[in-house]
């Protein structure tokens, strides 16, 4: 089985497949906020968008979207807290955010890692990674910080007083509007994670995927999801044909069919791709056998498109490296086994195209 890194547009594609275009962002558009906060692997962004998120689970979001999660132990082995032992799941996250003075503890030496987190507390966090420390805000700092907060715009689409928890689709909009602030030297902080701002000011995915990205592989019907990533999938930011997901409904995909992934592991994010299943338009894979191969008779050595056993539809391969693979020098033959990854376009006659942009070899 091929296993090849893809990058640029491909991770581009996957990242926003099925989202609608970016200009529509500005239209509150809680899919694709939802969409972006996931593929930069902030938080995880499949199910529960209405349970109210803790300040344990507040501090691994706020190390996910800075600059330390690259180095984020997987274990703590210090208790910094006495309700936050070594073995807490978010035990390393928590020291992070203290040491950093992203959050603070109470009296008593408590951390609370299971009482929810409020917008106040949440904001101290952001406004943190943004630069500003408790030397930038005089009197009431709690209230200075709100005010930095609503001047900065970072309340877009987040309709909460300061005392009032927050649940996951908050957690979204303010992360969202966090990669869209300028920080304290007035770059965008959607710059530390490696993504960009569009002309609408907008938060542009184009560049959060296509680092790391790994894959294409192909799970055969029924195999485990667990054996073919690097990361506790249950954990993981997970989309099926473009939409976000769970890991039950992609685990019953897996036992129904062949399914075609691609992951992120510093995001834990994994893209996957049900074959043979009809799409409008966007990214699909399609699994058969290699039944032609056709050629221009411009150039008898360079491939331009393929058909699959029992399907009329022909496969455009519009890229070189395609080219190359169903060329005399590449790998694949009529009769080999095969599934693409495609990207499939409609005109405004209906007519339909399909581009082979990947593909994965038995």
């Amino acid at each position: 089985m091929m296993q090849r890194q893809i990058a640029g547009t491909l991770a581009v594609a996957l990242a926003v497949t099925a989202v609608p275009m970016v200009s529509q962002a500005a239209d509150n558009n809680q899919d694709y906020r939802r969409k972006v906060v996931g593929v930069a692997g902030i938080m995880y962004v499949g199910t529960g968008l209405n349970e109210q998120v803790t300040r344990g689970e507040f501090a691994q979001m706020l190390v996910n979207a800075s600059t330390y999660k690259d180095y984020l132990p997987t274990s703590s082995s210090v208790s910094v807290y006495s309700d936050v032992p070594s073995t807490h799941e978010y035990a390393s996250s928590i020291r992070i955010a203290a040491e950093q003075n992203w959050m603070v503890g109470y009296l008593g030496g408590l951390f609370k890692p299971d009482q929810a987190v409020t917008l106040q507390e949440a904001v101290r966090g952001v406004l943190a990674l943004l630069g500003y420390t408790t030397s930038d805000f005089t009197g009431n700092t709690s209230a200075s910080r709100m005010a930095l907060y609503y001047s900065l715009e970072m309340n877009d689409e987040l309709n909460r007083e300061p005392n009032e928890v927050l649940n996951r689709t908050d957690c979204i909009n303010l992360f969202y509007n966090l990669l869209k602030t300028d920080n304290k030297s007035g770059v965008a902080y959607a710059t530390v994670l490696g993504a960009s701002l569009n002309s609408d000011g907008e938060v542009n995915p184009m560049d959060l995927a296509d680092t790391e990205l790994k894959g294409p592989k192909l799970i055969p019907k029924g195999h485990q999801l667990g054996n073919y990533v690097p990361f506790n999938v249950q954990e993981a930011s997970i989309f099926v044909q473009g939409e976000a997901s769970s890991y039950d409904l992609l685990k019953s995909h897996i036992a129904d069919g062949y399914v075609v992934i691609y992951y992120n592991t510093n995001a834990r994010t994994i893209w996957a791709y049900l074959t043979d299943e009809d799409v409008q338009t966007g990214r699909c894979a399609v699994r058969g056998t290699v039944e032609n191969i056709y050629y221009s008779s411009a150039d008898v050595m360079t491939p331009t498109s393929i058909t699959l056993d029992g399907d009329s539809v022909e496969y455009e391969l519009s890229n070189s490296e395609m080219q190359f693979a169903f060329s005399i020098y590449g790998s694949l033959r009529v009769g080999d086994t095969v599934t693409i990854i495609c990207e499939k376009t409609t005109n405004s006659s209906s007519d339909e195209t399909y581009s082979v942009i990947d593909y994965v070899e038995d």
